[in-house]
């Protein structure tokens, strides 16, 4: 196992893969005798293979990366396994562990984003092309959930602003809104009824065009897992994780600030803005404190910051709000 702080070397070299992705699945199957029996004709990496959950054809797929100053620094990587193993992905089931036991159906090429609404004109926008657009950023975000638990990422994308741009959004769009792949005959699609599909979250402009909102292909140096909002997401760190919204399949440029699904389930609990805020508690529990994934027990709580620690580069945002009010 390698590790090693962020700038020193690229996220894709910290922790390989097949050691990580299925290890709990992988020591399952090693201790039953069939397993055992075959472990010298299949190899151990075949092996895992076979017990792994379904995350996606391109899952393992590498992504060429270039280093970002936008990256955070000098915390420990949460591990690869935990990053597909706990998740919050709705559409394929309410239970961390859902998503990646259910996800593998989720069709992820061919792809397509379509951008409508304040435009100049509306637009398709294809997978591969934002892809081979310019390089991709290797980029380490924190990551805190509204349920009192955080991460530390690596994610590989570039700033949203850089895709904005080619949209070409009109003077009068203020809010930006992203809608999420739906489509209930997937195979292990959820059968949570009180959800209003699809998936739909969106940001004020200025908060979409901050160089720290990421559109984001990857994390590890590799594809998105399918549990991890496969082929294309939105990582937007000051925020708390529901507000980045997963699988995108359609943008929209609007004037008046968009219905978010999460809003609109209970306005009291989840605010438009969702700043990540210790002041504000959620109304079930505190928000001062949040528990990091992956680290011994004894290491696991943390103080939250304001911003989750991004205030030198988004807190002009929100001068003069009532953060309380505005939560």
């Amino acid at each position: 196992m390698l590790i090693g702080k962020p700038p020193d070397i690229p996220s894709s070299a910290i922790t390989p893969k097949d050691h990580y992705l299925n290890r709990r699945r992988f020591m399952r199957g090693a201790v039953s005798g069939v397993v055992a029996a075959g472990a010298a004709a299949l190899g151990a990496e075949r092996l895992a293979e076979m017990f792994s959950p379904r995350i996606g054809a391109l899952a393992g797929t590498k992504l060429e990366t270039v280093k970002s100053p936008l990256t955070t620094t000098g915390e420990d990587l949460t591990s690869l396994e935990d990053l597909t193993h706990y998740n919050n992905f709705y559409e394929f089931g309410v239970d961390k562990a859902d998503p990646a036991k259910n996800a593998g159906g989720l069709p992820t090429r061919p792809w397509t984003i379509r951008v409508d609404g304040k435009v100049k004109a509306p637009k398709t926008f294809d997978i591969e092309t934002l892809l081979k657009r310019r390089p991709l950023e290797d980029r380490v975000y924190r990551h805190r959930c509204v349920e009192a638990w955080s991460m530390v990422i690596p994610w590989v994308g570039y700033s949203l602003s850089e895709f904005i741009n080619q949209c070409e959004p009109l003077s009068t769009a203020k809010y930006v809104q992203f809608l999420s792949y739906y489509d209930k005959k997937v195979e292990k699609w959820t059968s949570e009824s009180t959800i209003s599909w699809p998936y739909t979250e969106g940001l004020r402009m200025d908060e979409a065009m901050n160089p720290l909102t990421l559109l984001t292909f990857g994390l590890y140096g590799e594809v998105l897992p399918n549990q991890n909002g496969a082929p294309v997401r939105i990582v937007v760190p000051w925020k708390y994780g529901f507000k980045s919204a997963k699988s995108i399949v359609a943008v929209r440029f609007l004037d008046k600030e968009p219905p978010t699904t999460w809003n609109e389930q209970n306005a009291s609990e989840y605010g438009f803005y969702s700043n990540v805020n210790p002041t504000v508690d959620h109304p079930r529990w505190s928000q001062k404190t949040e528990r990091r994934i992956g680290l011994p027990f004894y290491a696991q709580r943390k103080t939250t910051l304001m911003f989750n620690g991004y205030g030198e580069q988004v807190a002009s945002l929100y001068n003069g709000m009532n953060l309380k009010r505005y939560f």
